[in-house]
């Protein structure tokens, strides 16, 4: 496509568990700016790709930024480019809300350095557009498990890495941050881009740029919902949930909504 910027190129990447490949020479590239949704069923791959192309997981094949190996680069030169969060954030000990949030600063930090107060405000700030104002000195520990998720996306955006990496980010979020989390990830991408697992279908066909379709650690396709036909699409998911309908809405602002549909056969 003429004009279009490649920021990430995954090439032939193979990774799995055991020594048995749970997803197996997968290739694709992403453009700058771009959110891409990964969609597969339970197993299919997901969190496996997210794992390899952050380097958490060995992998054979390559993952590139702007033409450099992420493999190649030192951890914490790795952190600066590529920010993961997981579905469980790990975090098991009494800490603060805006403690967490500053661990993003950890890869610009210099040993024994510590946050100054800028970084503190970055950090406040990061919080207040997840909706979390005013919870800065709560223990994380005691936050609901979606607002847990609203924690470390702030985390996220001020570690300012050029990629981002989220594994179902909405799955504990109520209706009103579903939507919410995909906008604020738009706005922060222009520059980079961010791969996105996600539980639900409706959310990625109307708030990303790109589908990515996983099916037994395979790509199965590439859908441009604001683009592609909806029969093309309707086939494309139909391999995932099994029959399913598109239909093309309006809400009453008249932007224009996908909406999903289980056919039972």
């Amino acid at each position: 496509q003429a004009g279009v910027v490649s920021f990430l190129e995954i090439s032939n990447l193979t990774a799995g568990y055991g020594g048995k490949p749970v997803i197996e020479d997968v290739s694709f590239t992403v453009e700058s700016g771009c959110v891409m949704g990964i969609l597969g069923a339970n197993g299919s791959g997901k969190t496996t790709l997210l794992k390899s192309v952050c380097g958490i997981l060995p992998h054979s094949g390559s993952c590139s930024v702007n033409g450099i190996r992420l493999e190649e680069l030192a951890p914490k030169r790795l952190g600066r480019s590529c920010s993961y969060i997981p579905q469980r954030s790990g975090i098991s000990i009494d800490i603060s809300a805006i403690d967490v949030v500053l661990m993003g600063f950890n890869p610009k930090l210099g040993l024994l350095e510590h946050p100054g107060e800028s970084m503190k405000n970055q950090a406040r700030q990061a919080l207040a557009e997840v909706g979390l104002a005013g919870r800065e000195e709560d223990n994380y520990l005691h936050l609901s498990e979606g607002q847990k998720q609203l924690c470390i996306l702030a985390r996220t955006l001020i570690s300012d890495a050029e990629l981002l990496l989220l594994d179902e980010p909405e799955s504990a979020l109520d209706f009103r941050y579903r939507g919410r989390v995909l906008d604020i990830l738009r706005n922060r991408v222009r520059d980079g881009a961010a791969l996105v697992t996600l539980h639900d279908p409706n959310l990625a066909l109307n708030r990303c740029d790109r589908l990515l379709l996983l099916g037994g650690g395979k790509i199965l396709s590439v859908l441009d919902p604001a683009n592609d036909p909806t029969d093309r699409m309707e086939t494309a998911l139909s391999a995932i949930y099994g029959p399913v309908s598109l239909c093309r809405c309006r809400d009453k602002q008249g932007r224009e909504q996908l909406v999903m549909l289980r056919e039972d056969v």
